[in-house]
């Protein structure tokens, strides 16, 4: 079992930062990949970026490549999704996941945080 735990949300105006934490416990997290995935009002959830057990392999979704960044420490139970150049389609509440190596699905999600970029 997994328990993840966002922050860092907040409002900004387009072309702000804002970096996300997720704070997992459980003795097993350092061996599971982990996400982000982010659901904006009146739409699906959506996939943001994801990085492997070690921090490698890092993958993001094409609306945000180029201007989200996606890392973890291990030692801290930590993972981070550092977005740049935010526009107002960024708008969201933003979820942390995660989810067993040999699965594809993601069956470990936090309560998410919400992030307002303004025009």
């Amino acid at each position: 079992q997994v328990q993840l735990v966002e922050s860092g949300g907040g409002a900004v105006q387009a072309g702000g930062s804002l970096r996300l934490s997720c704070a997992a416990s459980g003795r097993t997290y350092s061996t599971y990949p982990m996400g982000w995935f982010r659901q904006a009002p009146g739409k699906e959830r959506e996939y943001v970026a994801s990085i492997g057990r070690s921090g490698g392999n890092p993958n993001y979704a094409d609306p945000v490549k180029g201007r989200f960044t996606i890392s973890r420490d291990n030692a801290k139970n930590t993972v981070y999704l550092q977005m740049n150049s935010l526009k107002p389609e960024d708008t969201a509440v933003y979820y942390c996941a995660a989810r067993p190596r040999e699965q594809l699905e993601w069956p470990y999600w936090g309560q998410g945080t919400q992030v307002t970029v303004s025009s």
